[in-house]
């Protein structure tokens, strides 16, 4: 399977959605490692859904600010991809490694607590030290012409993967018009093992696979 872009998967919480993802062709897994997180995956559980996955990049996702917190999350995870909310972090994290190969990192910006001046300087002073800016919302984002001109703008000089306003009737006229680095979509809770409607991520991912 091939995509028509990037595609990564935030808050991954099982294997109906790791391995249904995996075999789309998507690039990236994201799991939460914090225990506070209603979407949260402990080390046991990631291990095991890591083990039936194969071809996929893995993004250890967290809102720490505490580097200590950080890096013993690290250890315990391993990730190939690190996801943190805080770009003053990048810095000193960029530092580590968690396997032989360079650790790269995701700044996450949630643009519904954010002005597009306040988004402007974000990535002008952290986005240097990110493989990707995702950008999602915590709230509605109505991606209406004025957004999607500044968006456009940003993503011609950041990798922007873009998180919010993404449905399968507008995902490719979206691709088209800001030429993003990528997009992300969100996992979805398993009602039992084994037993998972996919509804609107197998839309999208049905919906950009390469002819």
């Amino acid at each position: 399977m091939a995509l028509k872009t990037l595609v990564k998967i935030s808050n991954v919480t099982n294997l109906s959605d790791a391995r249904y993802c995996a075999g789309m062709g998507v690039d990236m897994l994201g799991f939460s490692m914090d225990a506070d997180s209603p979407d949260y995956v402990d080390p046991k559980k990631f291990a095991e859904i890591r083990g039936w996955v194969a071809g996929v990049q893995i993004v250890g996702e967290t809102t720490s600010t505490d580097p200590e917190i950080i890096e013993e999350l690290l250890s315990a995870y391993q990730p190939d991809l690190l996801q943190v909310d805080e770009a003053a972090l990048l810095p000193y994290l960029s530092t580590l490694t968690t396997t032989e190969d360079e650790l790269r990192f995701i700044l996450r910006i949630d643009v519904a607590q954010v002005t597009f001046d306040q988004l402007d300087t974000i990535l002008q002073t952290g986005a240097a030290n990110a493989d990707y800016v995702l950008l999602e919302s915590n709230g509605p984002m109505h991606l209406d012409d004025d957004v999607k001109q500044l968006l456009k703008r940003q993503a011609s000089r950041y990798p922007i993967l873009l998180g919010t306003g993404i449905s399968v009737e507008n995902v490719h006229q979206l691709l088209d018009d800001l030429s993003v680095k990528g997009i992300a979509l969100s996992g979805g809770v398993e009602e039992q093992p084994g037993n998972k409607e996919f509804g609107e991520l197998m839309d999208i991912l049905e919906a950009i696979e390469e002819e």
